[in-house]
């Protein structure tokens, strides 16, 4: 007799990742995130989708050297340059990932309202194995990864402090979002360090 159930949790496909939930103390974690309040330049993009032109749901900030251009979802990001508290926080995630980045795309969630839907990191800019290493700010937000295959969920609650590191394989099998939830009041910065092919 066939056992339907012979399959265990070890045989479900798990991402690429590196997580260091207590990366930044609490307290350093809260001044970083006071300090990118002020020092950068938010902005608030529009996207194409089936009912016309729409503000995304956050403030965005893109910062590296001159060259590192990234276009996704028809906006192209002409960089910054590297603000003070960026560059640092840079130079320490670059230690931990033993990986140089030259961009850093800065989402600010201003309330559970904000969100990111359903994407995957594959633009040809990034290469085919990206690492983008996430440092997250503030009040903990729900991090999902989603299996293009099977259709496995993987969730993280990313608190203020927290690195998490996707690599390998995650961005060619992996698709993540941060999800509405209403119930969260505080803000939210989330910086993802990221290797783009100079243009």
């Amino acid at each position: 007799m066939t056992d339907l159930f012979a399959g265990s949790a070890d045989d479900l496909p798990t991402p690429d990742i590196d997580w260091h939930p207590d990366w930044l103390t609490p307290a350093l974690a809260a001044q970083v995130l006071t300090q990118l309040i002020d020092e950068v330049a938010w902005r608030q993009d529009v996207i194409g989708t089936p009912a016309g032109r729409v503000p995304l749901p956050r403030l965005t900030a893109w910062q590296g050297e001159p060259d590192a251009v990234y276009v996704y979802s028809g906006i192209r990001n002409v960089p910054q340059p590297w603000t003070s508290t960026v560059a640092e926080l840079k130079a320490s995630v670059e230690a931990v990932c033993e990986t140089r980045f030259n961009s850093v795309l800065i989402n600010r969630y201003r309330s559970g309202a904000d969100s990111m839907g359903w994407h995957a990191d594959r633009e040809p800019e990034l290469g085919v194995r990206p690492v983008i290493a996430s440092v997250s700010l503030g009040v903990a937000r729900t991090f999902d990864l989603r299996h293009n295959k099977t259709g496995v969920v993987q969730s993280y609650s990313l608190k203020g402090g927290s690195l998490l590191v996707m690599k390998g394989d995650t961005q060619a099998d992996w698709r993540h979002r941060v999800p509405k939830e209403p119930r969260v009041a505080g803000e939210r910065i989330n910086l993802t360090f990221r290797w783009v092919t100079p243009r």
